[in-house]
């Protein structure tokens, strides 16, 4: 609802809006302007655009979801409210888990700009907001009045938006210390009036906008000293605010640590202000919707309880199982030791408020352990872990089971990894689940999961400083798997192409690195200095093959190796097997068998002959020829090293993986 006076002013906005889309709204300034920790797709326009000819019905509400959950700049995000209203104008057609919120935005300046980006915002975490705006400048008369149509609209939250201007505007830059003071004082106590009446009349949740710092300052660096200045009486404001909304139960938006931290630039654009009166520019508009839509779901005891952490280049650099404890990089004297050391800081500081920590991680469960329990720089240790998942599932069963575990709700928990497969593979399976999207530098992670806001809070008991405790106990209980997820349709959209090439002298420095630092996807651990690879090269009885997969989100680099000798009988031993872990759960495996066995027959072989000699480090891939399809030999002792037989004319598997030479 707008009064005249607001519809002129939004009028003012239209002669620029042009300019203002084509650059203010397209170049955020700051990198959480434009939700950066939400993923990027690249068919939104296709997808947006399928929901605009659909009819009404759950799958048009699940697609709308869908695309609330990805970066969204102002342009799209308008795009895809006006989707949602013409469908769903009136309600929802699911059962929500949250109850409908009604929030009304009393405020002193424009904010139509920020409406389609309130109810996004709320779509993405699973809010249903209908909101009510008075008539312009109007927030004070119908609060106080119960004929209003506030009165009407009878509100369950209330954001009270007051403009910098509106507050601070008229202070004298003369004013003494004591003077200033008083002032601060003054208008924090009309404040706190405010929300005295709209509670006592509505029993809403109130949610306070600190002062956005638009004003110059008169003194530069040292703007304290002159306590009058707009400048400084919008800091003490704000220091004052901080200190009173807790007794009052009152949850605080504070735009102006986000102004800090991403720019003034980023928030408040002077032209805009001045032609629309609008303090908050439109290219924040997504940020702010997403920062109030947090704090109403705290409100609703909607904000995530458990941090899920991925263990191998998330917590620390490297791989456990293949560097070792003295290879992994975590801890003072390096710099990219120190990042993930800062980032198990920050996590540990989250448990101690009273989120769940779980690790997630493909690996054996002992190599897993080993940095909490020997590593002398690991920040965190395993007592913090409520829950700890390490294996060879894939990640959106193990998340099931750490869900299970904890005896919370899938939606509760926030996974964290830096492998763009494993977080797509959970987005699709488990869509309730939060991933944020990490940057590739891990000296911005804790950075990225505190911007993303998942776990926003409005008070702290001792219960939560307490609740890992609460875990200690269940931590060691036996685990129940549940169903497995299935993958085949995930994978077949993956797009992975496998290329192959012989060893050649381009990659050799990389292949050798690769057979001597590889652990757990290895059957032999056989190791080969350079020369015995270049021997491989030039000897017409064997070959040496090396991989590379890429997919839909990138390039994998070599993912695996592979040797073979083929004796005068027809057979063709492999003698070296080994990949890479990120790529497990993806049927590779069964991909490069068929280059494989393509290779043997081009060599004269009949039968295919495996070994595993199993080590400390490899037992994931003990059942691996047993998996393809390989029969052990007869009438071998013990397990310490078997072999397996394969007919190459045996039918090969099918696979979601394009094979290709290079």
């Amino acid at each position: 609802m707008l009064h005249e006076g607001r519809r002129k002013a939004a009028q003012a906005f239209e002669p620029i809006h042009p300019i203002i889309q084509g650059v203010f709204l397209t170049s955020p300034s700051g990198p959480s302007a434009n939700l950066y920790w939400l993923p990027s797709i690249d068919d939104w326009s296709v997808r947006i655009a399928e929901i605009e000819r659909s009819e009404v019905g759950e799958a048009a509400w699940n697609a709308l979801v869908a695309l609330a959950g990805v970066k969204l700049d102002f342009v799209r995000v308008g795009r895809l409210d006006k989707a949602l209203m013409r469908l769903f104008g009136d309600g929802p057609p699911v059962n929500l888990a949250t109850r409908p919120i009604r929030l009304a935005v009393l405020a002193s300046s424009t904010t139509a700009q920020l409406a389609s980006a309130l109810r996004v915002a709320g779509l993405r975490r699973g809010l249903w907001i209908t909101l009510y705006e008075p008539d312009y400048g109007q927030y004070r008369q119908e609060l106080a009045n119960p004929a209003s149509g506030l009165y009407g609209f009878a509100p369950t939250a209330i954001l009270f938006a007051l403009d910098a201007g509106h507050l601070v505007g008229d202070v004298d830059p003369a004013l003494n210390p004591e003077s200033a003071e008083a002032v601060v004082h003054q208008r924090c106590d009309l404040l706190q009036s405010l929300w005295r009446s709209a509670r006592a009349a509505f029993g809403a949740q109130i949610i306070q906008q600190t002062v956005l710092p638009v004003f110059p300052p008169l003194l530069g660096s040292n703007e304290q000293n002159l306590p009058g200045s707009r400048a400084a009486i919008a800091a003490e404001m704000n220091a004052r605010l901080r200190a009173i909304v807790g007794a009052e139960g009152v949850g605080l938006l504070a735009i102006d640590a986000w102004a800090t931290q991403l720019g003034l630039d980023a928030w408040h654009d002077p032209v805009l202000w001045h032609r629309a009166k609008q303090e908050i520019t439109p290219r924040a508009a997504p940020l702010y919707g997403d920062l109030v839509a947090r704090l109403l779901a705290a409100g609703q005891g909607r904000a995530s309880k458990a941090l899920v952490l991925d263990l191998d280049n998330t917590l620390w650099g490297g791989v456990i199982g293949d560097d070792g404890l003295q290879g992994i990089v975590v801890g003072q004297g390096d710099p990219l030791g120190e990042a993930f050391a800062a980032f198990q800081t920050y996590a540990a500081g989250l448990e101690r408020r009273g989120i769940l920590l779980a690790a997630c991680s493909k690996n054996d469960e002992s190599n897993a352990l080993s940095p909490f329990e020997h590593h002398p720089d690991m920040v965190l240790r395993r007592s913090r872990f409520s829950a700890f998942v390490a294996n060879w599932d894939d990640k959106a069963s193990n998340l099931k089971e750490i869900a299970r575990q904890l005896n919370i709700g899938l939606d509760s928990l926030v996974f964290v990894d830096d492998n763009p497969f494993e977080r797509n593979l959970v987005r699709r399976e488990l869509p309730m689940v939060s991933v944020p999207e990490l940057p590739e530098d891990p000296a911005l992670f804790a950075r990225c999961l505190a911007d993303a806001g998942y776990f926003e809070g409005l008070t702290i008991t001792a219960e939560d400083r307490g609740r890992t405790a609460l875990y200690e106990t269940n931590r060691e209980r036996e685990a129940s798997r549940t169903k497995a997820t299935d993958l085949n349709g995930y994978l077949a959209s993956l797009e992975m192409a496998l290329s192959w090439r012989t060893f050649d002298r381009v990659g050799l420095a990389r292949t050798v690195q690769l057979i001597n630092k590889t652990n757990q996807f290895n059957l032999t651990t056989r190791r080969y200095t350079e020369d015995e690879v270049a021997a491989v090269m030039t000897d017409p009885s064997a070959f040496g093959l090396q991989f590379r997969l890429t997919d839909r989100f990138g390039d994998n680099g070599i993912i695996a190796v592979i040797i073979g000798r083929v004796d005068g009988a027809g057979l063709c031993f492999l003698d070296t097997w080994l990949m890479s872990c990120r790529v497990l759960g993806r049927r590779v495996e069964e991909a490069t068998l068929a280059v494989v066995v393509e290779q043997a027959i081009a060599h004269g072989a009949t039968e295919l002959v495996g070994c595993f000699r199993r080590t400390a480090q490899n037992g994931m891939v003990a059942d691996h020829y047993d998996r393809l399809g390989f029969t052990p030999l007869p009438g071998q002792p013990g397990d310490t090293e078997r072999l397996y037989r394969r007919d190459v004319a045996e039918t090969a598997h099918d696979f979601p993986i394009t094979i290709r030479s290079e």
